[in-house]
């Protein structure tokens, strides 16, 4: 099984439309068996951002698309739009063995992002209904901190309190976006895997629009980094030849 995670996309101002049309394509040749996108999926929030985005989105060839707000799509009351353009459903069952649950963390007119205890209590209520499946939790803010990001108050507010529901429900992994920059850590049973920017014209460094393809198999999985229109890497590859370039 695969899943793609696409994430800040950025429809508007930044938005690289060619870039999209070119992940468009190559998730129809992989044919996947759900995409997520992790949030940003405008630049604004505004009506007809939300408009070229979904008809975009809507070229996607894949039984189950996933879209979780962002903070830029809560701008300009960009919340009042988001569920009719892309409703979605909070708990999805992906074959026999995988469920992928999604949290909101985006608020209205704020970058910072909270997931809140409400929710944050529904999250471990819900993972304990899925014992026996391999748990993915995918939300738009980051839980923990990404190399070379510059400050670090756009963290989900909460993230500690979210860290231990995941942890104590047995979460396989976490998918983020945010930040725009491709990252992986991993814990003793936890891998929180960052993406970086799909479409936008503000990417990191040397880093190039890219996405994440989760790669699972007999209850493993492997996370890999695709750059759009080049090649396919293992993300925990990007991050070892990143410490190594810093040793040296």
């Amino acid at each position: 099984m695969e899943i793609v995670q696409l994430s800040d996309i950025h429809v508007g101002s930044q938005f690289r439309e060619d870039v999209f049309q070119k992940t468009i394509d190559e998730i129809n040749s992989l044919k996947p068996e759900a995409v997520v996108i992790t949030g940003d999926l405008t630049n604004e929030g505004l009506i007809e951002q939300y408009e070229k985005c979904k008809k975009m989105v809507s070229q996607i060839n894949v039984e189950k698309i996933i879209a979780i707000s962002g903070n830029h799509d809560y701008r300009n009351t960009g919340y009042l739009l988001f569920k009719k353009y892309f409703p979605f459903k909070t708990e999805n069952e992906l074959g026999d063995d995988v469920v992928l649950v999604t949290l909101g963390s985006a608020r209205p007119d704020r970058d910072e992002g909270e997931v809140g205890h409400h929710q944050n209590l529904w999250l471990e209520r819900t993972l304990k209904k899925y014992e026996d499946k391999l748990k993915i939790v995918a939300m738009h803010h980051h839980l923990i901190g990404i190399p070379d990001t510059g400050s670090d108050r756009l963290t989900a507010i909460d993230a500690g309190d979210v860290l231990r529901t995941v942890l104590d429900s047995n979460v396989s992994l976490v998918l983020c976006g945010h930040k725009h920059r491709p990252w992986i850590w991993d814990f003793n049973t936890l891998s929180i895997a960052n993406a970086g920017t799909t479409s936008s014209e503000r990417v990191r460094g040397f880093f190039e629009n890219s996405y994440n393809i989760v790669n699972i198999e007999n209850g493993t999985f492997r996370v890999d980094l695709k750059i759009v229109g080049g090649k396919r890497t293992q993300l925990r590859d990007i991050v070892k030849n990143y410490t190594q370039s810093i040793e040296n």
